[in-house]
């Protein structure tokens, strides 16, 4: 079974969350496809996620999501995926985020040749899409890899269709503020407190600071703040007495924007909402190993870069210790969309890049 076979049935199997469907029959499917044929030991665990060992020492993990988001009304007939292949891409739901990588990972882990002194891990998360579920569950069971390969997308990032190797993402903190005032008839303003105006002097704050930035192995990883929804009011000859502002934060490694300073303002709170970590490969040793396969996997010229996006690798990179890489076959604007695709040829590409990385391994590349 080709990996082009496997990423067909993979997507052709429904796995996002919903009143009717959940992402435990696409986990089944993997876990029998292990079974069938490797010979590693196979675990699924009561959070959805399977594993896969191959081997004993320095463990080296394969990771990814079976989990996709809701498609769209054109991705689904008759509680089915639509699935269709031209010019050389799968489309459907999940081709991108990220089965096309999954179905590399498990090619690559049944065929690779694993060394001596490394264990080889395959693990497929549940609910990554709703926060990271199955990661830190997984984690908090303990597992904790000392490296891994994540399959998120890294292609097209540093040109066209070049498989980059990600050594650094972007988290995400969302939080919201809310600002506590005094109702009162609008006609009698000095009667109440305006919530609003309390909100929008925490806006100004906001504005006055500086996005948290760093550096990861001499590439610039720079953050970002916004403020993406207020809400406020309760009629229009009513003084607020309350406010609420919704804030974007994208995170760097080892920093954060000081938002709790709006909680100097009278009447102002603060509290976060969501906190997913970011990650940076701190093994320069393990990323370079990565760009080799990587490069002797295509004729492009690939990188190492940042990626914007939060993954799975911050909770292991976080929580774990894992030193970590994103590599995988998926585009930039690619995942959750109605066009969602993926290059076949870039999948196996993938593929061949998996099992380079896995042959050429050698235990603690930097110890």
């Amino acid at each position: 079974m080709d990996v082009r076979e496997v990423i067909r049935e993979l997507v052709s199997i429904p796995s996002h969350r919903g009143p009717d469907s959940d992402e435990s029959a696409a986990g089944d499917c993997i876990a029998e496809w292990l079974r069938d044929r490797t010979d590693a030991a196979i675990e699924q665990d009561d959070h959805g996620n399977v594993l896969a060992r191959r081997g004993e020492g320095t463990t080296l993990a394969l990771v990814g999501h079976h989990d996709v988001v809701p498609p769209d009304n054109e991705q689904i007939a008759d509680g089915e995926y639509v699935i269709e292949e031209r010019d050389g891409r799968l489309y459907g739901r999940g081709t991108a985020d990220m089965k096309g990588s999954l179905a590399a990972m498990l090619t690559a882990f049944r065929d690779a040749d694993v060394p001596d002194d490394v264990e080889l891990v395959f693990a497929s998360f549940a609910g990554e899409e709703q926060g990271g579920e199955g990661c830190r569950a997984a984690i908090a069971d303990g597992f904790s890899p000392e490296y891994a390969v994540v399959g998120e997308g890294s292609t097209g990032y540093s040109a066209p269709s070049v498989t980059d190797v990600a050594i650094a993402h972007k988290g995400r903190r969302g939080s919201t503020i809310v600002t506590a005032g005094e109702s009162a008839h609008a006609s009698e303003v000095a009667a109440g407190e305006n919530a609003i105006y309390r909100a929008t002097d925490a806006v100004n704050i906001l504005r006055e600071i500086e996005f948290p930035s760093t550096a990861v192995q001499n590439h610039d990883v720079e953050g970002s703040l916004a403020v993406t929804e207020i809400e406020g009011g309760s009629a229009w000859n009513v003084i607020p007495e309350r406010c609420t502002v919704t804030v974007d934060e994208r995170t760097v490694p080892g920093e954060r924007a000081p938002i709790e300073r709006v909680e100097e303002i009278d009447g102002v709170t603060w509290h976060v909402d969501q906190d997913l970590p970011p990650m940076a490969c701190k093994d320069g040793a393990f990323a370079d190993a990565a760009l080799r396969a990587a490069e002797g996997a295509q004729d492009g010229d690939p990188k190492h870069v940042v990626k914007p996006h939060a993954t799975d690798a911050g909770w292991l990179a976080d929580r774990a210790g894992t030193e970590c890489v994103v590599v995988g076959a998926a585009e930039p604007g690619e995942a959750h969309t109605a066009t969602e695709s993926v290059s076949l040829s870039v999948v196996e590409r993938c593929d061949r890049l998996y099992r380079e990385l896995i042959t050429t391994f050698d235990g603690p590349v930097s110890g």
